[in-house]
């Protein structure tokens, strides 16, 4: 399977689950495999692996190596930014962060960058203005945020002056209002499940938003069923008609 350029992109967070065989992963896919085997089927892939560790060139080459050029990486920010230094005084964690995913950049395999906030962490526009004047001009980045006192006009609007998303997130917890406050759309859909009509009204909802938007991320939480690679190639064959049959 061929997956053709789009300005749709939808995955998963993540991609080594070995209890995605064989409904999604041949069965005898060996591991090492994984994300070449991935990247015939989805276009983006968010990666949770940053928000522990600092990213190197090796590991930056192996991924681009294994996959097409049109395939963009979604990178989590550093926890060293938004859970230690919880955005203040982050100049040092950022400038490091941002210097790792540089090869990433530099070969125009990079998405947006998700900066997603601990929920402890009340409303402070000020806070993520400074921060934000941080955060170099061609980075796209996108915020989620986990307490509703985030869901201000008064953030939007810094959000909007930046040009950074508010990502778009639901689960059983909290769901995001759907404010759009930059050039290209996030959306992290993370309910444990979702029915057929669910899925249907969001593939409808997100070939509106395209014709409205430059670029939509979509992505589906890594479960222990193989449902999210699953519900996530549908959403791309329905949105942009994401797959074609192999040379």
């Amino acid at each position: 399977m061929q997956i053709r350029s789009t300005a749709f992109y939808a995955g998963t967070s993540g991609w080594a689950y070995t209890v995605w065989k064989p409904v999604f992963y041949p069965a005898k896919l060996p591991q090492k495999d994984f994300l070449k085997f991935y990247s015939t089927q989805l276009n983006a892939v968010e990666v949770n692996y940053s928000f522990r560790r600092m990213l190197n060139e090796k590991i930056i080459a192996s991924w681009m190596a294994q996959t097409p050029e049109h395939f963009r990486f979604v990178l989590k920010a550093h926890q060293a930014i938004t859970h230690f230094r919880r955005l203040k005084n982050a100049e040092e964690p950022l400038q490091r962060f941002v210097d790792s995913i540089e090869p990433l950049a530099q070969a125009g395999r990079l998405g947006p960058v998700l900066f997603q906030l601990p929920p402890d962490l009340k409303a402070d526009g000020r806070l993520l203005h400074s921060f934000l004047e941080l955060v170099p001009h061609q980075l796209r980045v996108a915020f989620e945020f986990r307490d509703v006192s985030w869901f201000s006009d008064d953030v939007f609007a810094v959000l909007k002056r930046h040009k950074a998303a508010l990502c778009i997130a639901e689960s059983d917890k909290l769901e995001s209002p759907e404010v759009f406050t930059a050039d290209f759309t996030y959306f992290r859909l993370r309910k444990p499940e979702y029915s057929e009509t669910e899925r249907q009204r969001i593939a409808t909802a997100m070939r509106k938003r395209l014709n409205e938007v430059g670029e939509i991320y979509a992505f589906f939480k890594h479960e222990e069923r193989p449902d999210s690679p699953l519900y996530a190639r549908e959403l791309l064959e329905a949105v942009a008609g994401g797959s074609s049959a192999a040379a």
